[in-house]
C-alpha cells in the first residue's frame, strides 16, 4: 500500500457514500435494516466494549504486519485516541468498517476480530469516529449521515421516526491527519456529552490481563489527563508475564490448537467458513513462589474478546467459540462441542505442567455451579479429564504423581499423620493437600478420603519398629479416642496388645528387662517415648507404668498370691519362682513405698534356708536384729545366699522381716495379730453401751507373742513408726493403740505388766506401785500410769487397784486415800467386782471389818475403823461390801441444853452468815455444857428443829456447816464464831467465800 498523499479520497469514499445512499433510497427498508443492525450492536453486542475492541483491531493489525503490537490509548479533554502499531488501514479495511458483517479479516487465519462488526463499539461513546493511518484516514459522524439522509425523500419518513438516529458507519468520508509518531494508525474519538466519566473509569481499571487474549499485543500505554500507566506481556507458553506499571505478576499458559474438519463448516457463519485454524488458551496467575492463584470475581469465556457466559472455573479461558449475532453468547453446535472437549484438555494440562501444590485444587471446577451451559459442559468435561489425568502428589514419594482415582485423603490430615500413614495407606495425599485442600475440589475429583478408624485397619497387622509406633501414636495424640480404641500397642516380649485399654506404659526408671517373668501386658518403652503418644495411649485407657502401677496390677498380685502354690507344685506355665521373685523385688526396689502398702506382697514364693519355698511375710532376713529376739524357729529364715545377691530394703517391702512388721486394717476382726480380740474389748469397755459409731484405721505389730528376748524386744520396738505407738480415737474417746495396750497388759518388763508399774516420776501412785525401771524413749512410748485417772481409765487396772488398796504390804498417800474409793466406786459402776478381804482404813492400815462413815456426827459412836468415802458413801459402802455408819448408829441426846438460843443470837452469828452468803441466819441451836449422846460425849449432833453444841467454836462451825450443806465451810463457821469481835468488820464484805 502507497503511504498517504495529503487531501484527497485516497479509500474512495464518495463512491462507497454513493452506493450506500443509492442502496437506501432504492429501498427505504434496506436503510432501516442497516439502522437497526447497527443499534442492536452497539446497545447489544458492543455496549461497553469501546476499549477491548480497540486493542483487538490492534493486536489484528499487529498480527497482519508480523510485528509486536504496542497501543496507547489516551483521554485528554473530552477525545479519546487509540494510536497503534501495524498493518495501516487501507481500501478492503474501509469497506469492512463501513460494511457491517463483511470484515476484511475473514482470510487472515492469525486475526482476533471475524465479522468486521467490532469497531461499531465505538459509537457507544462517540458520534464522530475518525481512523487516521499512515497510508489515509477516514471519518463518520452522524450530523454528516444525517444530513446525507434527510436530502433522500424516501427516507424521510423513516428519519423523522427514528428522531433523527441514523447509521453512523455506513457513511464514510476522506480525513485529514495523521497518527502520532511511531504509531501507523490512531482511532480518534470526539466523545459525546456525558461519556467521559465512563471513558476516563474504564482506563483507569483496564489491566494488563487484556493482553492475554490478544496474543498480538505486546503492550499498552494509557494516558488519562496526563497520567500514564504502562501494561505490557512478555514471554510465551507455557509462561508469561504481564506487567503493569513495573509490577510484573506471571502466568501459567496453557494452549491447544488444531483445525476444524470440513464437515464441521456447514453450521459456521460464511464469514467463517475459511477460518479453519484454531487456538485456545488457559491462564492462572502465579504468586512467587509458582503457585497458582485463582481468579477472584465473576469470570466470563473469551471467545476471544469477553462474552456473557459464565465461567465458574476461576481461570481465563480465550477460546474461538462460535458467537452468536448479539457477541454475547455462544452457539450450541459441534464447533463448540470440539471446543468444550479441546479446553477440558487444555485445563487438565494447564494443571500438569504447574509444581504440586494444594492451591491447584482451587482451579477444580465445582459440581453443580455451573453458571450456564456452556459452563456446566466445560466443567462436567474438565472434571472427567482432571480425573483421568495423573497430577495429584503422592506423599512420601517427591516427583510421583497418581490420578484422583488412586489418591486417598486422610480426614484431620496433620504432617506427622501423613509421614506416619506413608506406605500404610497406599496412594496418601500429602498432609497439606488432605488438610488445606479445597474438600469440594476432592470430593468432585472423586478422591476417596480416610477417617481415623480406616487408618487404624490398615496399621493393624504391620510389622514395624517401636519407634515407628511412636511417631503414629504422638501424630494422633489429639484424635478422637472412640476411632483410635483398636490401635495395635507393640509390647516389651514381642506381642502385640490389640487396643490400648489396660496396657502399661514404662516410666523412666521401671526396670522393663528384668519384669519378664510378670505377666504383663507391657508396652515397649521405645514406643512411647514422646510425651505425646503417652498422652494418647494413656487417653485410650493405657495406664502408667511407674514400679508403684506395675506393683498394683492386678496380673501381678495373682502372680504373687499363687507364686507359693506354683513353686511346690510346679504349675504348667507358671514363671520360674525365682524368676518372678527378681521381678518383683526390682519393682519394690524402684517403689519401696508403695510395695510397703500392699500387704499381699508378703506372699510372695521366696527360697528359704531349708531349701524350700515359704512366703515372703514369714521369713526372717539372716543375721538381723528381729532373727534375734525371736524364739528358735519361730518363723522362717530366708535363703542366706539369696538374701546376699538381692536388695535389702526391696525385701523389706515386699515383708521379709528384719524387724516387726505393721499389720493394718479397717476393723478388729480384720488385724491378725495376738491379743486382737481382747484389745477390741478393752476399747469398747471405754465406750458408751453400743457399738462403735465407726472404726479408724487401725495399725499393729505382729509376732509379738513368739519374742524370747524382750530387753532386745523393747529395743526394736522403741524403733517402731510412731503410727504403731500411737492412740486410737474411737467416737470421740481416745485409747492406747495395740501396740502399747499388748506391751501394757504382758510381762515384758523383767516379767512384770508395764500397766501395773507406775510411772517413775509419779508420786500420786507412791506406795501402790512399783516403778517402771525402763528410760526413755521407751518409758515415753509405753506410758505406765502416773495418777489415779490413768489407772481407772482401764476397768482391769481399777479392779487391780482395788486389791492394791487392801494389801497391807502398800501404803497410800492420805489425800489419795480420801478419794480413791469413791473414784473407784465411778469407774467400776456396772462392773461385776467382787469386794476385796480386806479395806484400807489409814494410809498404812487395812483391816478385815470397817464401816463407811455416811454422816460426820456419827463417828465418835463408831466402834468400828472408818473407811473414808470421798462424799460418795453410798457408793463405796456397795463396791466394798460394808455398812454405812447410819446403819449401825441410832444414838438420841441424853443431856440437857443449858440454854436454847437462836442462831442469829449468838455472837459471831453475823460474820457466819455473811461468809455463808445470807443476810441472817434462821433456826435454833441448843447449847450444852457437856453434850452426850447415847451416854457417850460428843461435840454437836443435828436434830431434826435444833442443832444440839457443846459451846466449842468448833462444834458451832459444824453443826451450821452440816445444817446449810456447807461441810466445806466448817472450818470458817468456827473461826467466825471464835472472833466475833470482827463481825463489823466482816459484815461490810460483799461475799466471803469458802
Amino acid at each position: 500500500m502507497a503511504d498517504r498523499t495529503a487531501g484527497g479520497d485516497p479509500f474512495a469514499t464518495a463512491a462507497l457514500r454513493r452506493r450506500v445512499l443509492e442502496a437506501w433510497t432504492a429501498s427505504p427498508a434496506r436503510f432501516r435494516e442497516d439502522a437497526n443492525a447497527e443499534e442492536d450492536l452497539v446497545r447489544g453486542g458492543y455496549r461497553d466494549r469501546v476499549l477491548v475492541e480497540l486493542a483487538q483491531n490492534a493486536a489484528d493489525a499487529a498480527t497482519r504486519a508480523g510485528v509486536p503490537g504496542r497501543l496507547r490509548l489516551e483521554l485528554a479533554g473530552d477525545t479519546l485516541r487509540a494510536a497503534n502499531t501495524g498493518a495501516p488501514l487501507d481500501a478492503a479495511g474501509v469497506v469492512g468498517l463501513a460494511t457491517l458483517r463483511a470484515s476484511a479479516k475473514r482470510d487472515e487465519a492469525g486475526s482476533v476480530g471475524r465479522f468486521g462488526v467490532g469497531f461499531a463499539a465505538v459509537l457507544a461513546v462517540s458520534d464522530d469516529p475518525a481512523v487516521l493511518s499512515r497510508t489515509g484516514g477516514v471519518r463518520f459522524g452522524a450530523t454528516a449521515t444525517r444530513t446525507e439522509v434527510a436530502a433522500v425523500a424516501a427516507l424521510a419518513d423513516e428519519l423523522a421516526r427514528r428522531d433523527g438516529a441514523v447509521p453512523v458507519l455506513r457513511l464514510p468520508w476522506p480525513a485529514d491527519g495523521a497518527p502520532p509518531a511511531g504509531f501507523d494508525t490512531e482511532v480518534v474519538l470526539p466523545l459525546r456529552p456525558g461519556a467521559r466519566e465512563s471513558v476516563a473509569s474504564a482506563l483507569r481499571v483496564l489491566s494488563a490481563e487484556l493482553l492475554l487474549a490478544l496474543p498480538g499485543l505486546a503492550s499498552v500505554e494509557v494516558v488519562v489527563d496526563g497520567q500514564r500507566r504502562a501494561l505490557g506481556r512478555e514471554g510465551a507458553p507455557p509462561e508469561v508475564s504481564l506487567a503493569e506499571d513495573g509490577a510484573v505478576t506471571r502466568w501459567a499458559v496453557a494452549q491447544r490448537a488444531g483445525e476444524l474438519a470440513t464437515e464441521l463448516l456447514a453450521d459456521r457463519p460464511v464469514e467463517e467458513r475459511d477460518r479453519r485454524a484454531w487456538r485456545l488458551t488457559w491462564a492462572v496467575s502465579l504468586d512467587e513462589a509458582g503457585r497458582p492463584v485463582p481468579l477472584t470475581g465473576r469470570q466470563v469465556v473469551h471467545a476471544p474478546t469477553p462474552s456473557d457466559e459464565p465461567l465458574s472455573v476461576p481461570v481465563r479461558l480465550v477460546a474461538p467459540f462460535p458467537l452468536g449475532p448479539d457477541r454475547r453468547h455462544v452457539l450450541p453446535g459441534p464447533v463448540t462441542d470440539l471446543l468444550v472437549a479441546a479446553a477440558a484438555g487444555a485445563l487438565a494440562d494447564l494443571v500438569g505442567q504447574l509444581p504440586a501444590d494444594p492451591a491447584l485444587l482451587g482451579l477444580v471446577p465445582r459440581v453443580g455451579l455451573a453458571g450456564a451451559e456452556l459452563d456446566a459442559a466445560l466443567s462436567a468435561a474438565a472434571l472427567d479429564r482432571l480425573r483421568e489425568a495423573a497430577w495429584l502428589p503422592v506423599a512420601g514419594e517427591p516427583g510421583a504423581v497418581q490420578p484422583p482415582a488412586r489418591a486417598v485423603a486422610l480426614e484431620d490430615a496433620t504432617e506427622e499423620r501423613v509421614a506416619a500413614l506413608t506406605g500404610v495407606l497406599p496412594g496418601l495425599l500429602p498432609a497439606e493437600w488432605s488438610r488445606r485442600g479445597d474438600v469440594a475440589a476432592l470430593t468432585a475429583l472423586g478422591v476417596r478420603r480416610a477417617g481415623l478408624g480406616e487408618a487404624v485397619e490398615a496399621v493393624r497387622g504391620v510389622a514395624r519398629p517401636a519407634g515407628w509406633w511412636a511417631r503414629l501414636y504422638a501424630a494422633f495424640a489429639d484424635a478422637d479416642r472412640e476411632e483410635l480404641a483398636a490401635l495395635p500397642v507393640p509390647l516389651a516380649d514381642g506381642r502385640t496388645a490389640h487396643g490400648p485399654a489396660g496396657v502399661l506404659l514404662p516410666e523412666p526408671g521401671l526396670p522393663v528387662g528384668r519384669l519378664g517373668a510378670l505377666p504383663l501386658r507391657l508396652a515397649d518403652p521405645a514406643a512411647v517415648e514422646p510425651p505425646a503418644a503417652r498422652r494418647l495411649l494413656e487417653r485410650l485407657g493405657a495406664r502408667p507404668a511407674t514400679a508403684a502401677a506395675v506393683l498394683a496390677d492386678p496380673a501381678v498380685r495373682a502372680a504373687v498370691e499363687e507364686s507359693l502354690d506354683a513353686a511346690e507344685d510346679g504349675f504348667a506355665g507358671a514363671p520360674d519362682p525365682r524368676d518372678l521373685a527378681d521381678a518383683v523385688l526390682a519393682l519394690a526396689a524402684s517403689a519401696p513405698d508403695t510395695a510397703g502398702e500392699l500387704p499381699w506382697l508378703a506372699e510372695l514364693a521366696l527360697p528359704d534356708a531349708d531349701g524350700g519355698f515359704a512366703p515372703a511375710g514369714e521369713l526372717v532376713l539372716p543375721g538381723s536384729p528381729l532373727a534375734a529376739v525371736l524364739e528358735d524357729g519361730a518363723l522362717g529364715t530366708l535363703d542366706p545366699e539369696f538374701a546376699a545377691h538381692a536388695d535389702a530394703d526391696a525385701l523389706r517391702a515386699v515383708g521379709v522381716l528384719d524387724g516387726f512388721a505393721l499389720v493394718r486394717a479397717e476393723d478388729p476382726d480384720d488385724l491378725d495379730v495376738d491379743g486382737a480380740e481382747e484389745w477390741a474389748d478393752a476399747v469398747l469397755d471405754r465406750l458408751p453401751p453400743g457399738p462403735p459409731s465407726r472404726w479408724p484405721p487401725l495399725v499393729a505389730v505382729r509376732d509379738l507373742d513368739l519374742v524370747a528376748d524382750w530387753p532386745g524386744a523393747l529395743r526394736l520396738l522403741a524403733l517402731a513408726p510412731a503410727e504403731a505407738w500411737a492412740d486410737v480415737v474411737v467416737d470421740g474417746v481416745r485409747v492406747p493403740g495395740h501396740l502399747r495396750w499388748w506391751l501394757l497388759t504382758h510381762p515384758v518388763l523383767g516379767g512384770r505388766r508395764p500397766g501395773r508399774l507406775a510411772h517413775p516420776g509419779s508420786t500420786e501412785l507412791a506406795g501402790l506401785y512399783d516403778p517402771a525401771d525402763v528410760g526413755e524413749p521407751l518409758l515415753g512410748l509405753l506410758r505406765p500410769p502416773a495418777t489415779i485417772d490413768d489407772v481407772l481409765a482401764d476397768p482391769d487396772a481399777a479392779l487391780d487397784l482395788l486389791d492394791r488398796l487392801g494389801d497391807p504390804a502398800r501404803t497410800v498417800r492420805p489425800d489419795v486415800l480420801s478419794r480413791v474409793h469413791a473414784r473407784l466406786a465411778v469407774a467400776l459402776d456396772g462392773v461385776d467386782a467382787d469386794p476385796p478381804a480386806r479395806v484400807r482404813v489409814a494410809p498404812d492400815r487395812v483391816v478385815d471389818r470397817a464401816v463407811v462413815l455416811d454422816a460426820p456426827h456419827l463417828l465418835p459412836l463408831l466402834d468400828l475403823p472408818v473407811v473414808p468415802a470421798g462424799g460418795a458413801p453410798g457408793p463405796v459402802a456397795d463396791l466394798l461390801d460394808l455398812p454405812l455408819a447410819g446403819e449401825l448408829v441410832r444414838g438420841e441426846v441424853t443431856s440437857s441444853p443449858a440454854r436454847r438460843v437462836r442462831w442469829a443470837e449468838l455472837p459471831g452469828a453475823r460474820l457466819a452468815a455473811a461468809r455463808l452468803g445470807r443476810a441472817a441466819l434462821t433456826g435454833e441451836v441448843a447449847v450444852h455444857d457437856a453434850l452426850t449422846v447415847a451416854g457417850r460425849r460428843v461435840a454437836w449432833w443435828p436434830a431434826d428443829d435444833v442443832d444440839h453444841v457443846d459451846g466449842t467454836p468448833a462444834a458451832l462451825g459444824r453443826a451450821l456447816a452440816w445444817r446449810a450443806q456447807r461441810w466445806s465451810m466448817r472450818q470458817a463457821l468456827a473461826e467466825a464464831f471464835a472472833d466475833p469481835d470482827r463481825v463489823d468488820d466482816l459484815a461490810a464484805e460483799d461475799a466471803v467465800g469458802d
